[in-house]
Parts: structure tokens; C-alpha cells; sequence
């Protein structure tokens, strides 16, 4: 039995996997969500006291689960077990029975001491398992165990020390882009293992850790701090390596200008009547452009105070220039772009982001919506025809 909505086309990607998931809140929630939207029959399984997600609002959907629940959770069914008891560890062994794929971000030691370590317990017993873990720092090293939270990663990973300005200080990424990110890590490294297991036929642990995660986002930082050994410094909205490539200020609002060449600096200069600027050394290269960048900002903010934010931009990209207003969430979702790309989901009772991986013969397609606590506990169980030890309607 699948739990796809009614519009699914049957050829999804991942049609016939099946996923076991036990984690909470987003990175792992995020990753199964990923894995339904393509087809997956996904089970997320919940402790009697629930994810922490459906009480983090408001707002609440009309279900009364918190809107950001319903943001990882589509596509899923829904059961209740107590891990912590005998019972329910041998429940979820029988739930465990053909399923492929094991998603947790319990802390790291936590599935060993319910007698559920992979390598003694549940490798042996179904070897074709692939076993996700989500965890902090991974389960050995010096923070190995330790618990861990988004921004606490983009703290302890240098991540906050490269984002805000000299005024703002060092600031929190205004998304939860570790978790996110592990997310993504943790999909692909699910699909790595399970194309292995298709010439072994032996399953294998994925560790996806947000540490990782986090450091692995210091693109270009790190490379630069490596090769000159000066410390990324704070620089707004701006780059460390290219100039002009930043937000600027028209008369109704902020554009983003991502100048990478001589070749667009050019057009861009010509369209908003900098073309003197082309004849002054300091700009001739991308170089001497990043060592004057707050001279050639003052001319830039000069030039474009007399631009509509909106029209500038059509024309500039119009020309080949990379520039795109500065958009609020719902003028994001606004853009006729976005419906076009289908990323806005809306239907009765749900409201949601769209698939951002689209395949040309097998698309994925958001799945039905999310379940209530404990919505299938009695309908699954009875399928594998086992009665759980804890039913919840």
C-alpha cells in the first residue's frame, strides 16, 4: 500500500521502497518527505508524546498540527510506538519486516540501548537494511554522542562568523540551512547505498551528520582561508571574490546584482549610464574591482537611485546582466516563475512547498497529506498482520 495523493502518476522513481521513518523534527522528516514525494511507501513512526514539530506554532493548520510539521511530513503514514519498551521494540521489528530503507536521528548509542544496534541486531537479521542515521557530530570523536542543533552547528562551523555586517555582528542564517542540508545529504547517501545494494544485495549504515554538513557549506571560505590564511571577514550581502555582487538600493526597493565577468560589468555599466566608470583602472578587472569595491558601490547606489527595482531587473537580465529583486516570501511565491515550476502546492487542508527535483519520465508529485498522530497505527500493523501493542486512532 502506498500513500500517494490521488494525482500521482504510478511511474514514480522510488515506487516499491519502502522506508521506516523514526525521526523527529526536520533534517530526517525532511529526507523521508523527499523519498515519498518520489514514490516511496513511507512510515513515519512517532513516540507516545509525538514529533516536537506539530506543537511549534502557531500558526496551525486546521488539523491543529503546527504549520511547520506539515512542511516535512507529506507523502507519510502515521503510527505511535513506545521504543523505550520491550514491546515496542519487537513491534518495530515486525514493522521492520521488508522494509528497505531506516531513517532515525535518535542520539547516537540510543538504538543500541533498546537492543536495536544495526550491526549485532538489525544488519544480521535483515541484511538488505539500509540504516540512516542523523545526528549531530556522528557517534565517535571528541563531540561524538553529543546532541546537536542547527544554529548551534552554523555557530561551531564558522558559518555565522562569514553571515551579517560589521553593525549586525556575526548572525544566524535565517533558515535552518544545516538541517536542511542534511536532509539532502542524508537523501543521497540512501541512494547511493540502496544502487551498492543493487550489485551486493547487502544493505549498509548512512551517517549524515549536521557537523559535516555545516562545514561542508564553507564554499568559498574555506579554499580561501587555505590558500591565503587571512580570516573570512564579515561582508553583508557582498562576495568575497567578485565584485560588484551584492544588494543595492532603487527607488522601491532592493536588487541583487550578481556581476561574475568583464563582459556583464560592460552591459551592466552601459544600461544605467556608467559607462565612464569602463574608462577608470580601478574597475578594468574583477580584481581591481574586489580591492575598490566600496568606491565602485558609491557610483553604483548614485546610478540606481533613479531605477524601478522591477523593470531594471527584467531589462538587465533582458541583456545578460544577473540581477533579481530583493523578495519577501510571499512575493517569492508570487513570481509566475514559481507556479510555473509547480512550487507551490495547495489543496484542502494543505498547504505546502513543491518538489524541487524534477525528473523528465518518472516525476515525483507531493504526496497526500500529512498524517494525524497515530493515523495508521491499526491499518499498518494489520497489513503485516501483527496487533501492536499500542493502537492509537
Amino acid at each position: 500500500m502506498t500513500n500517494r495523493h490521488e494525482d500521482k502518476s504510478p511511474a514514480a522513481a522510488l515506487q516499491g521502497l519502502r522506508v521506516l521513518d523514526l525521526s523527529r523534527v526536520l533534517a530526517g522528516p525532511l529526507c523521508a518527505q523527499m523519498l515519498a514525494d518520489h514514490g516511496a511507501d513511507v512510515i513515519k513512526v512517532e513516540p507516545p508524546a509525538g514529533d516536537e514539530t506539530r506543537k511549534l506554532g502557531p500558526p496551525f493548520a486546521v488539523t491543529g498540527d503546527a504549520a511547520y510539521y506539515t512542511a516535512v511530513n507529506r507523502g507519510k503514514r502515521g503510527v505511535v510506538l513506545d521504543l523505550s519498551t520491550k514491546s515496542g521494540q519487537e513491534d518495530l521489528l515486525a514493522l521492520l519486516d521488508g522494509i528497505d530503507v531506516l531513517i532515525e536521528n535518535f542520539v547516537p548509542g540510543t538504538m543500541a540501548r533498546w537492543g536495536l544496534d544495526y550491526e549485532k541486531v538489525l544488519q544480521p537479521r535483515f541484511p538488505r537494511l539500509v540504516h540512516c542515521t542523523v545526528s549531530g557530530f556522528g557517534s565517535d570523536g571528541p563531540l561524538g554522542g553529543l546532541p546537536g542543533y542547527d544554529a548551534v552547528l552554523q555557530a561551531m562551523c564558522g558559518l555565522m562568523s562569514i553571515n551579517g555586517d560589521m553593525q549586525s555582528g556575526p548572525t544566524r542564517i535565517g533558515i535552518p540551512i544545516v538541517d536542511h542540508l542534511t536532509g539532502y545529504t542524508a537523501f543521497s547517501g540512501i541512494l547511493l547505498a540502496l544502487y551498492e545494494r543493487s550489485r551486493s544485495g547487502m544493505g549498509q549504515r548512512v551517517d549524515a551528520a549536521l557537523f559535516d554538513a555545516a562545514m561542508s557549506l564553507l564554499v568559498p571560505h574555506a579554499a580561501n582561508w587555505m590558500y591565503s590564511h587571512q580570516e573570512p571577514r564579515l561582508l553583508g550581502s557582498a562576495h568575497p571574490n567578485i565584485s560588484p555582487y551584492d544588494k543595492f538600493l532603487c527607488t522601491d526597493g532592493y536588487i541583487f546584482l550578481g556581476i561574475l565577468n568583464d563582459r556583464q560589468f560592460k552591459r551592466f555599466c552601459d544600461h544605467v549610464g556608467l559607462s565612464h566608470v569602463l574608462e577608470d583602472e580601478r574597475f578594468f578587472s574583477n580584481a581591481g574591482r574586489l580591492q575598490n569595491r566600496d568606491a565602485l558601490r558609491e557610483l553604483i547606489e548614485v546610478a540606481l537611485s533613479s531605477f524601478s527595482r522591477d523593470p531594471l531587473c527584467a531589462e538587465l537580465m533582458g541583456c545578460g546582466v544577473p540581477a533579481g529583486p530583493v523578495n519577501s516570501v510571499s512575493e517569492a511565491f508570487a513570481q509566475p516563475h514559481s507556479r510555473h515550476r509547480k512550487m507551490t502546492v495547495e489543496r484542502d487542508g494543505y498547504h505546502g512547498i513543491g518538489v524541487p527535483v524534477k525528473l523528465s519520465r518518472t516525476p515525483g508529485c507531493p504526496g497526500s497529506n500529512p498524517p494525524r498522530f497515530g493515523e495508521h497505527t491499526a491499518a499498518i500493523f494489520h497489513e503485516g498482520g501483527v496487533p501492536p501493542t499500542l493502537t492509537c486512532a
